[in-house]
């Protein structure tokens, strides 16, 4: 499965490296989502006679390419889909190593790690942005990753299945926080990536990328630990009304009464403040647990 949006130049080069033989594999077919492109890859994918195209007639962004070429792979029966990406990033060749823990029932999703470390286009602070970015990643998801945002992974049909991807920006933060939360087994394999082709169209700068991923780890954690995520914003509102409310008897103790009203009016709104978003957390949680039951009926009816 290779999303692609202006891929022209690169697209010949990923079709042509995968491998036309894969142990374990009856039937390899390869399927491109053109993403709204400007340029000639639907025309190239087309000359290259590739198994599967479907197109988007405007540009909708990574995500969504993503979950529209994983809804028509398991409509047209993969038992196991490889994403990668279309500017020949990742080396193909390496798909049998990547596809290997899925075939000995080891996991359900890998990963491949990039070793960043060793990417020598790769600037030291996108270096240490991405460290940070796997470790948050890490925390958020409970599943240790070390290359959290490789596009360059494989799914078992089971776990494609249980994948719904509600952000706009990058499937791959989401996915891992998904599996994570529905104990989809998931390990890495360590793989070298290609020379440097193009600039990263996901995003304009650092910042920009920091702002989106943040966005989205805050989001999805919402959506799947709502009771932990208010309960915790709940309980700094409260301890700061409490911490209010014992600054204020201390004064009234020490023969000071009427004193620091100002302290008991604001007491007493974080305290209710509080308590309110505890309660949103309690109705966020019967949401959520509405979403799980109707993700377990769309998936009963994705195995039909």
């Amino acid at each position: 499965m290779i999303p692609c949006y202006n891929e022209e130049k690169t697209l010949a080069a990923v079709i042509k490296s995968i491998p036309k033989k894969i142990p374990g594999i009856a039937k390899i077919e390869t399927l491109v989502v053109d993403d709204g492109s400007t340029d000639k890859t639907f025309q190239v994918a087309k000359k290259l006679k590739v198994n599967h195209i479907v197109r988007h007639f405007n540009n909708k962004g990574l995500a969504k390419a993503f979950e529209t070429g994983l809804e028509l792979a398991l409509a047209k029966g993969a038992d196991i889909i490889v994403n990668t990406d279309g500017d020949n990033q990742y080396p193909q060749k390496d798909i049998p190593k990547l596809i290997r823990p899925i075939l000995q029932n080891k996991a359900k999703m890998v990963i491949a790690d990039r070793q960043t470390d060793k990417i020598e286009y790769f600037s030291l602070p996108k270096k240490l942005l991405q460290k940070l970015g796997s470790w948050v990643v890490r925390h958020a998801s409970g599943v240790k990753v070390p290359d959290a945002v490789s596009g360059f992974r494989a799914f078992s049909k089971e776990a494609a299945r249980q994948l719904n991807i509600t952000t706009e920006f990058s499937y791959v933060i989401e996915t891992i926080i998904q599996a994570g939360k529905k104990k989809i087994p998931i390990t890495s394999v360590a793989i070298k990536v290609n020379p440097k082709t193009r600039e990263s169209r996901l995003y304009h700068g650092m910042w920009s990328h920091i702002k989106n991923s943040a966005a989205t780890i805050v989001r999805v954690f919402t959506m799947y630990e709502p009771l932990k995520t208010f309960s915790y914003i709940s309980g700094v509102v409260f301890l700061a009304g409490l911490a209010l409310g014992i600054r204020y008897l201390y004064f009234n103790f020490l023969g000071k009464p009427g004193a620091h009203l100002q302290s008991l009016l604001l007491t007493a709104i974080l305290l209710i403040v509080g308590f309110q978003i505890f309660l949103i957390g309690l109705v966020a949680d019967l949401i959520a647990a509405n979403r799980k039951l109707m993700e377990k009926i769309l998936e009963k009816l994705t195995k039909r």
